[in-house]
């Protein structure tokens, strides 16, 4: 397997907060999956809990190269949870399309966060 990308992004927790504020339901519609959405729902604060998915999200696109150019849309970036928690990246539309055209087979990623920052590492693999 060869590197084809890296990206990390961090986000402060407040940032999100506000916006969950301001957008509410709007604002998890756009960015999380219904299954991101779900696990959110089962932290008693999941601002930090989808703030780390944010800055997830972020560093798979600078994995592929492209920020929020082009079609892809914040849900085509999903972070699911193996049973052991570690966090794993599905990629759906547009951005499956441009990690192919990249020739990225897979997606390791990492997420951390505190009560104020959320942070995540990503890279993106060949065959």
């Amino acid at each position: 397997m060869s590197i084809r990308g890296h990206g990390i992004d961090l986000i402060e927790c407040a940032r999100i907060a506000a916006l969950l504020d301001r957008h509410g339901g709007r604002f998890r519609q756009r960015i999380l999956t219904p299954a991101e959405r779900d696990a959110a729902a089962r932290y008693q604060d999941a601002v930090p809990h989808i703030a780390g998915r944010f800055a997830a999200k972020e560093a798979v696109l600078k994995v592929l190269g492209t920020g929020w150019r082009g079609k892809i849309a914040w849900t085509d970036i999903e972070i699911v949870n193996d049973s052991a928690g570690a966090p794993h990246v599905r990629l759906s539309g547009e951005a499956a399309n441009v990690a192919q055209q990249r020739g990225i087979a897979r997606i390791i990623l990492s997420i951390t966060h505190t009560e104020s920052y959320a942070a995540a590492s990503a890279i993106g693999l060949a065959d």
